[in-house]
């Protein structure tokens, strides 16, 4: 007997004699291995001919799609098996896959109710496919038992989607909902359970792997939040998911675009970072502990009373506890409060054992006082030392910590901007940054110096203490934010970190530079030397630095209380980075703030220095320089601020608008001021609406209040913006108003005014009159700053000329009754008329109201007509249409209109009417 057999078809084609011959544990399949070369004496015992055929098994030969998806697939994939046979009289067989190749599918698909007809197992002349819905059936566990190959229909419309042959499954294949994902289960106790959700995750096309192989595995299944592949996983981060997502992604097995690995699908899966836990709080305050309290059920745990046995956890404030209350249990895990915020941030449970509280009598701290004790050999140099460098710390060093002792001669000493730029970092600020520049040695103490210098030396202290802070605001919260890889995914989008630090690494990297030159100047000090030039070399990079940030501060604090409002893990971010030394106990809102302080407090020691410095001193000329660069500095940030809050208040309006033009938004534009009104004209809009007039430097926006508000914006970001409670009526260049009426007061017409306006479409100017509603709206104001801005726009110097006061009896205007029964009645009244006259505009007539008069031509029996019919109708068409409008207009007329129901109308269409 031959050594091996190996099936063929013709030159160059292998195919499999049966497909039950592979068995799942061996090696793995791999389409690279093909081999083609088959000697002629090799291929006289070979077995007959191997066709490829599908057959439909019950219902799926019902499915219109799965027919149509199998007239596209032409293909499937077959293996090349190598079987070794043993000696003779020995039934041992080793069978090997060699490769999988691509063959046609030979036969038209097959229908058929009995699968005992071609599922037996024992036909070799076929390589056959079965397709079946349901993997319960009997059919299925007859097909499974017999080693045949089984798929579902998604799995062939999803190969008919992509243009892919049949794929090769040594397991039955359902559909490709878990393609190319690879599980691996932890903390399972029921042997069944897991059986099942193998099965489910192979039908979808996944893999299961025994071992955590990080660069294997994609997702782990948990039932616990224990055991060392958890905490592999949390590690890698690996995404942790519970059992449900595996039976929910089974429920979409049918939808062939569906994939379980999509992150927005698995997002509602994750295993909750406190499942199996349940913590108690010691040492923290109450507001603190109720936060953290409803913060640990939101993220899966439970809570107990401190010195609960039910306690798996005991969170412990490490900076206000030193002793604990009770000997804990060995199973308790005593931690400090980084690592319930850390396992907030992460979205996975941290390990408690970086994180394990030790009291200040530990051993471990009684080492590292002993490494520090003055009893060591040379005890009395390091006594000199140590008194040397308290003697040092005392005075004002440049790193210092503290406020500066006050002097006398400093007149800022004691300001708001000066104090707040004294940094509460620490001097042995430690930087993980590239950019980070650790603070060099203390100024050299001279014996005596001038006041000039001790100023000099101030500002260098505060320029060092402000870039510290700087430093400390990208090395703990940007830098970490930007990271890739972040376990648990990104805590902020890109857009909300920009939003947040905005030009911060620009700020700081000018600062530095600004600092290594005063610190220069301070450690090689004359009297000569010239402070003002550092700010003059740097006046146009800070210029460019700081209005991107300054303008949008506030937008910046409200991102950040909006983040940590809506994100736990960035709220858990900022409570672990903010507890750090290196912040000083501020948040980091109030980190953020010290940009916007820092300029002015600069531009006063600029000005103290100047006064201490005598008048032939060249320095002298060059300090005002610089007091005016940075005046120049924040005016240009003041101007720009005012145009970015202009521009936001513009699209305010657009948003508040309701059909608003598009043209308004412009860079020149800027909104001057808004009064609400009401109409008392019948133009621009009825008498009695509710009129908002936004002034701008160039036109006026007028809008009405809506009567209705019907739908809501939505962003792509889910944030609902509310409904626009106006409605555009004019967008009116000021040009176009040629003269603005003080209407007198009287006790028929109380704050009015009146606008004569000639638009280019009218031949005649028209007269646009209001009344002001709102009491802190003074009209000698509002008349004045609208002339000024007309004036403006027309090149007039006269813009007081503009005014004219005028009587309400010569412009006929009255705010008598204006919220009056009759005055109400009548609004109601003007309304029903326009709605009316747009419902039978020739223009706009509505599509429901010619069908209405088409049909009201025929007659119900009137199904088949014939030529006759239908020839007459053609010839009455017009007519019929005519009447039917003239009966609805009618109708409509007689609803609207009761004082003139009988005037005008003829008796037949009357005496209908009435009958209505």
């Amino acid at each position: 007997m031959a050594d091996s057999s190996i099936v063929t078809l013709g030159p160059g084609r292998s195919l499999l004699v049966d497909s039950s011959v592979y068995d799942s544990r061996m090696a793995e399949t791999s389409k690279e291995q093909f081999f083609m070369g088959l000697h002629v004496d090799e291929s006289e015992d070979v077995l007959p001919k191997v066709e490829t055929r599908v057959v439909l098994v019950g219902e799926a030969g019902n499915i219109a799609e799965l027919e149509k998806a199998l007239q596209a697939i032409t293909i499937m994939e077959v293996p090349v098996v190598k079987i070794k046979e043993g000696q003779p009289g020995t039934e041992a067989r080793e069978k090997l896959i060699k490769s999988i190749v691509n063959m046609d599918i030979n036969t038209p698909y097959i229908k058929t109710d009995n699968v005992r007809d071609f599922g037996d197992g024992e036909n070799c002349e076929f390589e056959t496919v079965f397709v079946l819905i349901d993997f319960q059936a009997p059919e299925y566990s007859f097909l499974y038992k017999n080693d045949n190959r089984i798929l579902g229909p998604s799995a062939v419309m999803h190969c008919a989607s992509k243009g892919e042959p049949l794929p090769f499954s040594s397991r039955p294949l359902y559909s490709m909902t878990m393609l190319n994902l690879s599980l691996c289960f932890t903390g399972f106790r029921k042997k069944d359970e897991v059986v099942t959700l193998v099965n489910l995750v192979h039908h979808m096309g996944g893999t299961i792997r025994k071992d955590f192989d990080s660069t294997k595995v994609t997702h782990l299944i948990a039932r616990s939040t224990h055991g060392e592949k958890y905490r592999l996983a949390v590690c890698m981060g690996t995404p942790i998911l519970t059992p449900e997502w595996i039976h929910k992604a089974w429920e979409h097995r049918d939808d062939i675009n569906f994939h379980a690995g999509n992150e927005e699908f698995r997002t509602e899966f994750k295993v909750p970072p406190f499942q199996d836990c349940v913590l108690s709080f010691l040492g923290f305050s109450e507001e603190e502990r109720t936060n953290m309290e409803e913060r640990t059920q939101k993220h899966g745990g439970r809570f107990q009373a401190v010195g609960d046995e039910r306690c798996t956890h005991l969170v412990v404030e490490e900076n206000s506890i030193k002793e604990l209350p009770f000997t804990p249990s060995k199973r308790l895990y005593v931690v400090k409060q980084e690592w319930f915020w850390g396992s907030i941030q992460m979205d996975a449970r941290a390990g408690e054992t970086m994180y394990s509280y030790e009291k200040p009598e530990s051993p471990a701290m009684k080492k590292a006082v002993s490494l520090l004790s003055l009893t060591t050999p040379n005890s009395g140099r390091k006594r000199r030392r140590l008194r040397e460098t308290l003697a040092q710390l005392t005075k004002e060093t440049e790193i210092s910590p503290f406020p500066p002792r006050k002097r006398p001669s400093a007149e800022h000493s004691l300001s708001m901007g000066s104090l707040l730029d004294i940094s509460n970092t620490p001097d042995t600020f430690k930087s993980s940054g590239e950019n980070a520049r650790l603070p060099k040695s203390s100024t050299p103490a001279l014996p005596k110096q001038s006041a000039r210098w001790q100023v000099s030396k101030e500002l260098y202290q505060t320029e060092s203490n402000y870039v510290d802070i700087l430093a400390t605001v990208l090395q703990l919260f940007k830098y970490p934010l930007d990271k890739e890889g972040q376990v648990g995914g990104p805590i902020l989008a890109q857009e909300e970190i920009k939003t947040i630090f905005g030009s911060i690494p620009d700020i700081y990297e000018v600062h530095t530079r600004i600092k290594v030159d005063l610190e220069e100047l301070v450690m090689n000090w004359s009297e000569e030397r010239s402070v003002g030039d550092i700010i003059l070399k740097y006046s146009r990079e800070l210029v460019k630095a700081y209005p991107p940030f300054v303008n949008f501060f506030e937008m910046s604090k409200e991102t950040i209380v909006r983040c940590e409002r809506q994100k736990p893990r960035f709220h858990a971010f900022l409570k672990i980075n903010q507890a750090k030394p290196e912040c000083g106990r501020q948040t980091l809102g109030e980190l953020l703030i010290r940009p916007v302080q820092r300029l002015p407090s600069v531009a006063l020691l600029l000005n103290d220095i100047k006064k201490h410095t005598s008048d032939d001193n060249p320095d002298k000329v060059t300090l005002e320089k610089a007091i005016e660069s940075l005046k120049e500095v924040m005016t240009h940030i003041n101007e720009d601020k005012r145009k970015t809050e202009g521009q936001k208040q513009i699209f305010d309006v657009v948003y508040e608008v309701d059909g608003c033009p598009a043209n308004l938004l412009s860079s020149h534009r800027s909104l001057v001021h808004r009064v609400e009104t009401i109409a008392l004209g019948d133009k621009p809009c009825d008498r009695g609406e509710h009129v908002t007039l936004f002034l701008f430097n160039d036109c006026l926006e007028i809008a009405r209040k809506r009567h209705k508000v019907i739908t809501t914006f939505r962003s792509p970001l889910g944030q609902t913006r509310p409904p626009a409670q106006l409605k555009h009526i004019a967008l009116m260049p000021l040009s176009q108003i040629r003269r603005v009426l003080d209407i007198q007061d009287t006790e028929e017409c109380q704050n009015a005014f009146a606008l004569v306006v000639h638009p280019p479409t009218e031949q005649e100017n028209l007269l646009f009159s209001f009344q002001l509603t709102a009491e802190d709206t003074l009209k000698s104001a509002w008349l004045k700053t609208l002339c000024r801005q007309v004036a403006n726009t027309i090149c007039r110097a006269d813009a007081e000329d503009l005014i004219q006061s005028t009587d309400p009896d010569s412009v006929q205007v009255s705010t008598k009754d204006m919220d009056s029964t009759l005055s109400r009645a009548s609004r109601a009244i003007k309304k029903t008329s326009k709605k009316v006259t747009r419902a039978f505009s020739f223009t706009k007539t509505p599509k429901r109201v010619l069908q209405r008069a088409f049909l009201a031509n025929g007659t119900p029996d009137d199904k088949s007509p014939g030529p006759d019919a239908d020839h007459m109708g053609r010839m009455s068409s017009s007519s019929t249409l005519a009447l039917n409008l003239c009966s609805i207009t009618c109708q409509f007329s007689w609803l609207a209109f009761p004082s003139q129901r009988t005037r005008s109308l003829p008796r037949c269409l009357v005496l209908s009417l009435r009958s209505v």
